[in-house]
């Protein structure tokens, strides 16, 4: 399954995805055509806004064929969305069946997703996803596996071990800078290590919780 934006929808990729058994859903930019046919529903939406006064949805899914680039006809759904500002329309084209993935479900349950799994990718970003320091394409790719490497391990302290704390729902960021990024004495002996923090670090309370938490 590919998911994307609008931007990557294209013949091309759409066909490659048809050749090759891969279903697709990406966002559709709206046009004057597409606005048209789900004229009904965007009244209807209207008419429930103006009675209840929040934003009011209706979804629709119907066969689309732009004029130009598209050689056949595709699954188009559309969310015609009222709001206090206006229309909000949106639409996304897609290879799945209705009885796969219904209208409103389809919309809301899938393709709204995306936006949850391109905020993981930005806190990747956090851990220096995007350095691109050497000239060849092996360097720059084991670069981003010890990006990954780290935001998994990340990823588990969150959910491991600041569960039921004020950061559990914390961006990588923050983590790192507030719970890694910190000043402090490291003394060796032949038994332990010791980490001396400072009395005044603000945050010691979790950093502990984390401790306690992971420590086998």
């Amino acid at each position: 399954m590919l998911r994307a934006d609008s931007g990557f929808c294209r013949e091309e990729l759409m066909s490659w995805c048809e050749t090759n058994h891969v279903h697709y859903l990406f966002g559709l930019a709206r046009n004057q055509r597409l606005s048209k046919i789900i004229g009904a529903q965007m009244h209807k939406a209207c008419v429930l806004h103006q009675s209840t006064r929040k934003a009011a949805r209706v979804f629709t899914g119907f066969a689309y064929i732009t004029r130009k680039s598209w050689s056949r006809a595709c699954r188009v759904v559309a969310k015609a969305e009222y709001l206090d500002k206006g229309q909000n329309p949106r639409f996304v084209v897609t290879s799945l069946s209705p009885d796969q993935w219904p209208d409103q479900a389809l919309y809301e349950k899938f393709y709204c997703a995306r936006g949850e799994m391109e905020n993981r990718i930005k806190e990747q970003m956090c851990l220096f996803a995007d350095r691109l320091s050497t000239d060849e394409m092996k360097g720059n790719q084991l670069r981003l596996y010890f990006s990954a490497l780290a935001y998994t391990m990340m990823d588990a302290l969150r959910r491991l071990g600041l569960k039921g704390s004020e950061w559990a729902q914390a961006q990588v960021d923050t983590i790192r800078l507030k719970l890694f990024k910190i000043g402090a004495i490291v003394r060796i002996s032949a038994r332990r290590i010791l980490l001396q923090l400072s009395s005044t670090y603000p945050w010691k309370d979790i950093f502990a919780q984390a401790f306690h938490a992971l420590r086998c």
